[in-house]
């Protein structure tokens, strides 16, 4: 039995480490770790509560605007503030850019080079790369002369020693399945997708100022509406809004779902692969009457155990007695014992580090081994992210999820349970893609019919004043990050934060086992995989990769004791 490390092991943001146990050629036992930590529920205490946004939105450069979201809908919910109607569209039309741009990104920056060899791109045909690439869309940069350019390029830089942004892989490795010309269109793609991504973010520029962490604000958005005033949303940056949607969904439609299914065609396989857990949680977003209406999200909220598709279960973010956080595995300490857990009301951030110092060989797995908590979901282990999305949507009957689905499945020719995959998980986040860009003009000609209407309303001073809050208040905003269910829960006391916490997607997903002993997604869905060549553990990257792996703000800057380091001063 072998027991090899991969750390770090994402592509976007390091500090975690995998462990894995190997017997016969499959994983047998995994551990998860994240090794950082930081401190946001520590900084937040004390502050204004209606700028705990800007603080929790610089958890990640990533997910950018999702923590913002969640944080001014805690204080929202905390204080009982409802937000107009436009700014709640302009809320979801921040959320479908950061989607469509965060998926693309994801498939092609941070999981495509799981399955597409770049050194064997160039021994491709480029007039058969072009044959390929018109036969499956009609996006114009596909002619025989583009791909040979590219193949020239590329292959500059594998005469000069340096393969540039390609350097690091495990090219030639035997797990890869694609022809060089497929491999070649791979890799045109990504650079292309490179371009791309970086027009979709405008949106965020647009209506938040900037991006990556463009503005929110308690009560509305940071956005006033007049047509005719240069420094306003008005009818040219509305137009533009629109333009890039277009152009969006159009990169979505013909280059990313294309290459997605065309890819998946070799890899069918691993539609068997990499299921791990067997229930999936999912908070919900994109209202489309109001954040109290989550009956009416786009993505609907929800759980599912023992992957019984017939049943959604509510799901309740103020019912103290379904989330809970563990600590059995994780280096924190909490007042009253290890093996208890604790709802994030009453949560606790006192570090309590007694684990290896690096480097070291191995984790002590039997003690602490991350700087990760552990949540649980009334007791359960739950996955979060797209394939708990999609499957919490299909289960609650929605016609248009279904339809995607069902597409597919029959476009793949594969069955219903390769779903549950590592497969699953990475085909989930490409049509959950088609929906957002299909869903953000439908909230933008909302928008719009709302200005033609007079109302241009993006703020509520309803409760603003700090001097009509209560002595105390409770609130939790939940929402849905591209990597998954995302909730921060905020405790309000003498008009300052008393206690904060976010638990966040790779929380759900990537912590150490509870007291029970459970695993959470990340080591459940590694047991069973194969690994040829434990040397270059190219299947490890391929399952945890399909979760989008973004560790930056699961571990909440202390030194290993937790003492006080260095304060800066801004003026």
């Amino acid at each position: 039995m072998a027991r090899i490390v991969v750390d770090p092991i994402t592509r976007i943001e390091g500090h975690l480490r995998i462990e894995a146990e190997i017997k016969d050629g499959k994983i047998i036992d995994a551990y998860s770790s994240g090794t950082m930590v930081r401190g946001f529920e520590l900084i937040l205490k004390g502050r204004d509560p209606r700028d705990a946004w800007a603080f929790t939105e610089r958890a990640c450069g990533v997910c950018t605007t999702v923590h913002a979201l969640a944080s001014v809908r805690t204080v929202e919910d905390a204080l009982g503030i409802v937000v107009p109607p436009n700014a709640e569209l302009i809320r979801n039309l921040m959320f479908c850019a950061q989607y469509m741009q965060d998926h693309v990104v994801h498939f092609y920056h941070l999981h495509a080079l799981d399955w597409v060899d770049v050194v064997s791109a160039l021994k491709a045909d480029p007039k058969k790369t072009s044959e390929i690439a018109q036969s499956i869309s009609s996006w114009p940069e596909s002619s025989p002369g583009y791909f040979a350019d590219l193949a020239k390029r590329l292959t500059g830089f594998v005469n000069s020693g340096q393969l540039g942004i390609f350097a690091n892989g495990y090219w030639g490795h035997g797990g890869y399945k694609l022809p060089p010309e497929v491999n070649l269109l791979g890799v045109a793609h990504y650079l292309e997708a490179l371009e791309w991504q970086k027009e979709m973010v405008k949106v965020h520029t647009i209506f938040g100022g900037k991006n990556p962490h463009p503005n929110y604000l308690v009560g509305g958005v940071p956005c006033s509406i007049n047509l005719d005033e240069a420094n306003a949303l008005n009818s040219e940056r509305l137009a533009y809004v629109g333009k890039l949607f277009d152009d969006g969904e159009e990169f979505v439609n013909k280059v990313y779902i294309p290459d997605l299914l065309a890819i998946a065609g070799f890899y069918k396989d691993w539609g068997a692969i990499g299921g791990g857990l067997q229930n999936y949680l999912a908070y919900g977003d994109l209202p489309t009457n109001g954040y109290g209406d989550p009956a009416r999200f786009k993505f609907p909220r929800g759980a599912i155990l023992n992957r019984d598709l017939s049943k959604v279960l509510p799901v309740d973010g103020h019912d103290m007695k379904q989330v809970e956080e563990f600590i059995a595995h994780s280096w924190y300490e909490y007042s009253d014992g290890d093996q208890t857990g604790k709802h994030p009301w009453l949560g606790e951030t006192k570090l309590a580090y007694s684990g290896p110092k690096p480097p070291y060989e191995h984790l002590d797995v039997e003690k602490k081994y991350s700087w990760l908590k552990t949540p649980r979901w009334k007791g359960n282990a739950m996955e979060v992210g797209p394939l708990a999305r999609v499957l919490v949507a299909y289960a609650s009957g929605s016609k248009e999820v279904k339809e995607l689905v069902e597409f597919a499945l029959k476009k793949l020719d594969v069955p219903v349970a390769a779903l549950f995959s590592t497969l699953g998980r990475t085909a989930a986040r490409g049509l959950e893609t088609i929906l957002v860009a299909r869903w953000a003009k439908e909230f933008l000609n909302q928008l719009l019919t709302n200005i033609k209407n007079g109302d241009t309303r993006t703020f509520t001073k309803e409760k603003w004043d700090p001097e009509t809050w209560p002595a105390e208040a409770k609130g939790v905003g939940l929402s849905e990050a591209p990597r998954g269910a995302l909730a921060h829960w905020i405790v309000i006391k003498n008009k300052k934060i008393d206690n904060y916490q976010l638990v966040v997607p790779s929380t759900w997903n990537a912590s150490p086992r509870d007291p029970k002993g459970q695993m959470s997604s990340y080591e459940a869905a590694l047991i069973g995989t194969p690994v040829k060549n434990p040397d270059q553990p190219l299947e490890i990257l391929r399952t945890i990769h399909s979760f989008d792996p973004c560790i930056a703000c699961a571990v909440h800057l202390y030194d290993e004791k937790g003492r006080y380091i260095h304060q800066i001063s801004t003026f």
